[in-house]
């Protein structure tokens, strides 16, 4: 099948691979720009950022952006910026800038949007930017947006003199703080505050009236100007106009009163004192409650966001507002820095976050190709439009042709999650995922399958109950929708109870009918959510499959309610009602249908990932983002496929390893993966290291009124495989094993409150968080009688050994495999880590700076003979250089032979004998260009298991025996192993053996060109 080419001048730049850096105050653009020098000589393509943006002071990730318009200043000023771009460009490297246009950080008053919402309401110009609904079902909330900021119930808070009225003279206005959050106060309500003011000040001086006196005379003005300021529920533009207007001369003329009269001041300080209330007299406090009842937001208890928060958040995150980036206006506002920088050449692709909370991920993804487009041309007149229609026409749903070779004109990835073999949507302008899917189907690859009823077994056995993970998801789903999403499931049945109440069939489902049938609906989904774009389209096939699928599970699971219900909302998601409903409802269907979906995702990603994976432990290096537990590994055959079908559909893909989202990094999953070949010998491990630390339990109340031993079994062998993965290489003196104990202990109580089974972040158990942390703190203690350390030492050091040549083999196939391979910080040596906070660690950049310049110098000075080099690294593996040595010889190989990697054919190679199911094999191939790629897996089959020793590494003829991989054809020049420079012999029929293919390093990468 021949696949057009991108049309002349519009090729986007395809990343050889990329380097994701976490930016944050720690590491700054200085900080990159003394690591241009080493991701260049490493081989990166591409430098990876965490997003850019002004974000909340001190955030260590970046998405709680509050400023779209600035660069974070934590991070460094443009002119730093461009020094860091200017350095990359240099030395040939883009810059991928990962992009946050869901949602915006509104903790802090550096976000001017939500301030300015805050202070004006539904009258602000960007209340349009947020998605608010100000007609809530509770009245109260009309014209208001509920903040559920405060520690305690409003009346407690407000009488413990916690809220204080202020005057903020940098920004001239009243201010209302709460600890260190700052709420303006609206001018149209200043009467309050500027007549106690009035009564205040000192009287005129003798002789003077009151209405000849300057001061009191200026002061009555500008109370009479905000008394007759426009209401907040003023829509005219006119009235929008005039509020904003005359509240800035108000704002001025009050400054400057303030400023020149030492009366004003005085008098205000003394109406501040008394408005503020007096904590012991309640009654004092009726006036700023007053003042605050006016205001356009209603404090509230943290907890009240559970029912009645009105603004659509980040999953539940109250603290992030959800963006309306389908408005133009607001498109525009949230990406024209971005813009500028890709027009300036600063930016060479983007990494979108969370696609499937806009409200149209297709349309934004055209738009945003059409605007970088337009950014990069430099023009956007009529000519300019129509061409860029032309060039993003195989990104419409009805075009029928193939898309272009190299994607649509501008690099872009997106953070979307796939389950259960969903398709990424072919319409998307985009050129692939983030690499979630490569991992998991990566990660699968080195479980052993064949011993998943030994697992199930051991682990029902070690706890004491058998999980089904599929009950246990749909049911944290629900309790999702019951407890942290309610608000939001509460507001969605409202929408379509309003729409069901105009029509006579439907008019007497309940409410309460919606709201349980939604959940029940949501809690079915298999996937992260459908793209149903309006009442007006087509359902397209596999999004019908899907809730046709959920819809008959809520009902089978809901036998004894009415099917008419669930036959109510089947027909109106599929749209096969629409004709039932008068045109005017269509906008209002259209918008029911947009916001179920952006619900979906939501749901899955609290109920799943951050619930249920942290509960169903059987084998936790497959509790990955977009993974499936219940999935026991795969065989070569579906990772092949799985490789195939991406170099068809999405070549230019991102692959990744380790993410700033992951559970656990790459290699701690490869150590993990072992135990699968292992259920035994781990199934005695654990009841001896149960029985050595039983003592270290305590006994505490539960969240069901019984008393139980802490941590439970479950949480225990949780614990236990986070050991196994994180252990260090090397021996580890008093303050190292201290240091590791905070980290597990840390760890420890982010996974059990995840979990939600004995603790929570919103309900946490005290009693149960202080058990678990000692606990860790016991079993993990210094001294020679730790009878445990002893015993996990030993079993864990085999589990090391093979752990690394596991996840070599992952390196091997990440960065060999059709897609963009994407290497996370620090991890071209080995590192062992788990959830954030644990992966935002520093990186010692300077130990890999020195490290890869020693191997570059000897590589130069091998004269074609790295086998010594190779047998070094391999007999030092505990020091990571021979992960840092693998990834710099393929990174440069693909900077040598770049259309190898992104054009080549991917040809899966067919291995027999003794230890074939041992092998992955595949040839990637382009005109002369060849590479052959071999790694081992399931490697306790291949080395064994020996006990309080170092396995043999998976090299050689007693390791290999008769096993041996069919090749194509004999190639016309010979093959040269990338890390050894040897060349294998190969049999007559075009054989090539195992022993002879990994005879001395346990990898292989062979390439083959008329230049080798």
């Amino acid at each position: 099948m021949t696949v057009a080419p991108s049309p002349p001048g519009v090729a986007p730049r395809i990343p050889l691979s990329t380097y994701r850096i976490q930016f944050h105050a720690g590491f700054r653009f200085a900080d990159a720009l003394a690591l241009a020098d080493y991701l260049a000589d490493l081989g990166i393509g591409d430098l990876y950022a965490s997003p850019l943006l002004m974000a909340r002071r001190g955030s260590l990730h970046g998405y709680d952006i509050s400023d779209h318009s600035r660069l974070n200043p934590e991070l460094g000023d443009e002119e730093d910026f461009r020094r860091l771009s200017d350095a990359l460009r240099r030395r040939d490297l883009g810059l991928l800038l990962d992009m946050v246009p869901n949602h915006m950080g509104i903790g802090e008053e550096t976000n001017r949007w939500w301030m300015d919402v805050l202070e004006h309401g539904p009258a602000s110009i960007h209340a349009d930017y947020f998605d608010i609904d100000w007609h809530p079902a509770k009245a109260e909330l009309a014209d208001k947006i509920l903040l559920p900021v405060l520690e305690d119930q409003y009346g407690v808070v407000l009488e413990d003199g916690k809220l204080q009225l202020a005057y903020d003279t940098d920004r001239a206005a009243f201010v209302l703080r709460y600890h260190d959050y700052l709420l303006p106060v609206a001018p149209r309500t200043w009467d309050a505050i500027l007549k106690a003011v009035d009564e205040a000040c000192a009287p005129p001086p003798a002789g003077v009236a009151d209405d000849e006196d300057e001061t009191l005379r200026e002061l009555r003005s500008i109370r009479s100007a905000a008394r007759h300021l426009p209401p907040r529920s003023a829509a005219a533009p006119a009235q929008i106009q005039e509020r904003y207007r005359e509240s800035d001369v108000i704002r001025r003329r009050l400054l400057r009163l303030h400023r020149d009269s030492p009366r004003l001041r005085d008098a205000l300080d003394r109406a501040l004192g008394w408005l503020n209330g007096r904590p012991g007299e309640p009654a004092s406090f009726d006036p700023l409650d007053r003042l605050i009842a006016e205001q356009a937001y209603r404090l509230a208890f943290w907890r009240v966001a559970t029912d009645q928060i009105n603004y659509r958040r980040f999953f539940d995150i109250n603290d992030l507002a959800a963006l309306r980036t389908e408005r133009a206006e607001v498109f525009k506002a949230t990406h024209r820095l971005v813009l500028r920088l890709i027009a300036e050449g600063h930016v060479s692709g983007l990494r979108i976050d969370h696609p499937d909370g806009l409200r149209n991920p297709r349309k934004y993804f055209r738009d945003l190709q059409a605007h970088a487009l337009a950014a990069r041309r430099g023009v956007c007149d009529d000519r300019a439009r129509a061409d860029i229609d032309r060039i993003l026409a195989p990104y419409d749903p009805e075009y029928d042709a193939e898309r272009p070779a190299d994607g649509p004109p501008f690099y872009v990835v997106a953070e979307k999650i796939l389950t259960e073999g969903e398709p990424l949507p072919r319409e998307w302008a985009i050129h692939g995922t983030v690499g979630y899917d490569f991992l998991n189907q990566t990660t699968a690859l080195f479980v052993d399958s064949r011993r998943e009823a030994a697992f199930d077994r051991l682990y029902a056995r070690f706890t004491g109950q058998a999980l089904d993970f599929a009950e246990l998801a749909y049911r944290n789903r629900l309790a999702i929708m019951e407890g942290s999403l309610a608000s939001e499931i509460n507001a969605l049945a409202r929408r379509i109870e309003r729409i069901a109440e105009r029509h006579r069939r439907f008019r007497d489902f309940t409410l309460n009918n919606f709201i349980f049938a939604l959940r029940e609906i949501i809690a079915c989904f298999a996937i992260y959510r459908t793209y149903i774009e309006s009442a007006r389209q087509a359902v397209l096939t596999h999004d019908r499959a899907y809730i046709e699928r959920a819809v008959a599970e809520a009902r089978r699971r809901n036998f004894i309610t009415g099917s008419t219900i669930f036959d109510f909302l089947r027909e109106t998601l599929l749209l096969q009602n629409a004709d039932a409903f008068a045109e005017a409802d269509r906008p209002a269907l259209t918008d029911f249908l947009l916001r179920f979906q952006q619900l979906t995702g939501p749901v899955m990603a609290k109920g799943l990932e951050d619930t249920a994976f942290y509960v169903f432990n059987r084998l936790v290096s497959l509790n990955e983002v977009g993974g499936d537990p219940r999935r026991f590994g795969h065989s070569v055959d579906a990772f092949h496929q799985a490789s195939l079908a991406r170099r068809r559909d999405w070549p230019h893909a991102m692959l990744a390893g380790t993410t700033h989202d992951t559970k656990r990094s790459e290699d701690a999953r490869a150590r993990i993966n072992l135990l699968s070949e292992i259920p035994g010998l781990w199934r005695k491990a654990l009841g001896r290291w149960s029985r050595m630390n039983a003592r270290a339990k305590r006994t505490i109340a539960t969240y069901h009124d019984r008393e139980a031993p802490a941590p439970s079994r479950n949480d225990e062998y949780l614990l236990y495989q986070a050991l196994i993965a994180t252990w260090p290489l090397q021996p580890m003196d008093d303050a190292a094993l201290a240091d590791y104990r905070r980290r597990i202990g840390e760890y420890m109580r982010k996974a059990t409150r995840e979990a939600k089974e004995h603790t929570s972040w919103i309900n946490p158990n005290d009693d149960y968080d202080e058990a678990v942390q000692q606990f860790v703190a016991e079993i993990l203690r210094a001294g020679r009688r730790n009878f445990f350390l002893t015993h996990l030492e030993k079993f864990q050091r085999p589990l090391a050994a093979l752990g690394a040549v596991n996840a070599l083999s992952q390196t091997l196939l990440k960065l060999t495999s059709p897609g963009v391979p994407d290497i996370f910080q620090g991890d071209e040596l080995w590192n062992f880590c788990l959830v954030d906070p644990d992966n935002r660690r520093p990186v010692d950049f300077v130990l890999r700076r020195h490290l890869l310049a020693d191997l570059r110098r000897r590589i130069a000075g091998a004269e074609f003979n790295l086998a010594p080099l190779a047998d070094e690294l391999l007999g030092a593996w505990r020091d990571g250089r021979i992960k840092l040595y693998v990834t710099h010889r393929l990174l440069q190989l693909r900077r040598q032979a770049p259309a190898l990697f992104r054009d080549g054919e991917y040809l899966p190679l067919t291995v027999h004998g003794d230890r074939a199911d041992h092998v992955c094999a595949f040839l990637r191939r382009r005109e002369q260009d060849e590479l052959l790629v071999i790694v081992p897996r399931l490697l306790v089959g291949l080395c064994g298991f020996p006990a309080d020793a170092d396995p043999p590494w998976p090299v050689g003829e007693s390791i290999w025996r008769d096993t041996w991989i069919d090749l194509p054809e004999r190639p016309a020049a010979p093959w040269k192993n990338l890390f050894t420079d040897e060349t294998p012999p190969l049999s007559p029929d075009h054989a090539l053996k195992l022993a002879d293919a990994l005879f001395r390093f346990p990898v292989a990468a062979f390439v083959r060109s008329p230049q080798t």
